[in-house]
């Protein structure tokens, strides 16, 4: 069956749930980088990442059915050994790998200690088509080809930069290489956005991303790490791309960062190529969540 007599695919997106509550840590697990995480988590991050946030926004994108959910990255907080089986037994509740994907954020791979962590935790939901665990990776769902990327390094402290890498890249424009010869949307999901006015946490090759989606083109990428709502356009071979970033998952309104969100797509050819349009639903009052925003993108 190809993707002309498919009825409309629809994907939903959320990212940053920066699942609370926060184990205790151990003494041991706040040497370094986790001091001023944990700090910052028990004074401010613990008043605006809420559970029941997070838990009404996942209630109301279940009820919207989507066909397949996107969660790009940032799941824990630390990086704790002891927040990776509760994230993933609330992915489980998000939905089954085959309906799920997600990738890492930088909180994913906080410090080096425990970077590998999610790999091994989120193995399922990681997995491509080819039964692989690595980076790049694609998922075909649908008409979709999704294009999964890893920019979680661990940094320094204050920092939260994320990095692609050379072998990175050169996979990934192989597997662009091979996708342009298929019928397929495809959607590129990353951790963090491909344009930053904030140094300390860009995405350091980005340039070199740039370059290579100008040559050889996607139709979506998706990203999170900001905590913001977020369109930018990006030149591709054949015409602008759009890239869309969403709300933490979790978060309360809070300072210039808006409440938690989330993007579901409706995606679908028609006579001229690929439509696509996207729905913004949000939190409000009385933890409901609403459409704030309905668009075609293309």
């Amino acid at each position: 069956m190809t993707p002309n007599t498919l009825a409309p695919f629809t994907l939903a997106h959320l990212s940053d749930p920066h699942l609370a509550p926060l184990p205790k840590p151990r003494l041991i697990e706040l040497a370094g980088k986790r001091v001023l995480g944990y700090v910052n988590w028990t004074r401010n991050r613990h008043k605006y990442q809420r559970r029941e946030v997070l838990d009404a926004l996942v209630a109301d994108m279940k009820a919207q059915a989507p066909d397949h959910i996107a969660v790009t990255g940032d799941l824990v907080n630390l990086a704790l050994e002891a927040e990776f089986a509760p994230a993933r037994t609330w992915l489980e509740g998000v939905g089954p790998p085959d309906r799920v994907t997600t990738i890492p954020g930088n909180h994913d791979a906080y410090v080096r200690a425990t970077s590998h962590r999610f790999g091994e935790t989120f193995a399922p939901y990681l997995a491509g088509d080819d039964g692989g665990i690595g980076f790049p990776s694609v998922r075909r769902r649908g008409p979709l080809a999704l294009i999964s990327l890893s920019t979680a390094v661990p940094t320094l402290p204050l920092m939260a930069t994320g990095t692609l890498g050379r072998d990175q890249l050169d996979s990934l424009a192989a597997m662009l290489e091979r996708l342009a010869a298929e019928d397929v949307f495809r959607v590129l999901l990353v951790h963090h956005p491909l344009k930053s006015d904030a140094r300390q946490k860009r995405m350091t090759d980005s340039a070199a991303l740039l370059a290579l989606l100008k040559r050889h083109g996607v139709e979506l990428i998706l990203h999170g790490h900001d905590h913001i709502h977020s369109t930018m356009w990006f030149e591709g071979p054949n015409g602008n791309i759009p890239a869309l970033g969403v709300p933490s998952a979790s978060a309360l309104a809070h300072g210039r960062y808006p409440a938690a969100a989330y993007n579901l797509f409706t995606i679908e050819k028609d006579n001229a190529g690929w439509r696509c349009e996207q729905t913004v639903r949000s939190l409000g009052a009385g933890f409901q969540i609403g459409q704030i925003k309905h668009v075609r993108l293309i």
